[in-house]
């Protein structure tokens, strides 16, 4: 069995388990933890763990929202994280005693159960990755952190029975914001984060019978709107608007099963 959850996802911070029970084993990745060391501890205890069930730790980019104590806790707790050479560089080629794996484009590997293969897409760091996960059965697809879905991005989305999706902003609401015009740029982008309606359409691109749970991650608290999200949502995935699950940035999502 194939379930995950997000420990909270937002500018503040990101996080999410993947986690798969096959014959008596069970195997945990998380990807990303963007928080402080206590701060993670404390997420993971609500979701019944402590870090020492971690078996790996994946990094998708080097920005502080994901990367945050993977350093901490992979010598606190000799976790093994991967992350690809860029983002390793990126963070000052840190020592992680033996610990780091150097993950890239399209090179699947296994953690316990857990098939990861990660893929690129288009945000502004050195070298973002993100990933679809796999018992063997079911597939999850996390997709986070990039200004636009390129082919190869929503070729490695076929299929996935649930996806944790960046819903970042609203482009109205961006434009209107009191961010600097810099930064409205860079936010909207082509690598930087995707708005609601690019976020809706990769969904309804990748939409087929056995697409289980679609959860709207990374909201942005300036420029978004949870409600905005559903609607969005149940009209690309075509369900109720009650029924469409955000990951909020203090509590996360509870677990799904995929």
């Amino acid at each position: 069995m194939l379930r995950f959850r997000s420990l909270g996802s937002g500018s503040t911070g990101n996080a999410a388990l993947v986690e798969s029970t096959s014959a008596g084993r069970t195997s945990r990745l998380l990807v990303d933890c963007g928080f402080g060391i206590k701060q993670l501890d404390l997420r993971l205890a609500q979701a019944g763990l402590v870090a020492g069930d971690i078996d790996a730790v994946f990094v998708t980019h080097e920005h502080g929202d994901h990367i945050g104590c993977a350093h901490t806790l992979s010598r606190r707790n000799r976790i093994p994280v991967w992350m690809s050479e860029g983002t390793w560089l990126a963070t000052g080629a840190r020592d992680f005693e033996g610990r780091l794996n150097l993950a890239r484009d399209d090179a699947a590997f296994s953690v316990g159960d857990i098939g990861v293969q990660p893929f690129t897409v288009p945000h502004d760091a050195r070298e973002p990755l993100q990933l679809r996960c796999t018992d063997g059965n079911r597939t999850l697809g996390v997709l986070t952190d990039l200004g636009h879905a390129t082919a190869h991005v929503l070729a490695r989305l076929s299929g996935v029975h649930a996806l944790l999706l960046e819903f970042n902003h609203d482009a109205d609401l961006l434009a209107n914001s009191a961010y600097p015009s810099f930064l409205k740029h860079r936010v909207g982008g082509n690598y930087g984060h995707l708005s609601n309606t690019a976020a809706a359409d990769i969904a309804r691109a990748v939409l087929h019978d056995g697409l289980r749970h679609v959860v709207a991650a990374h909201l942005s608290e300036q420029n978004n709107r949870p409600d905005i999200v559903r609607r969005l949502m149940a009209d690309a995935l075509g369900g109720d608007e009650a029924e469409m699950l955000t990951a909020t940035a203090s509590e996360g999502s509870p677990w799904l099963d995929v």
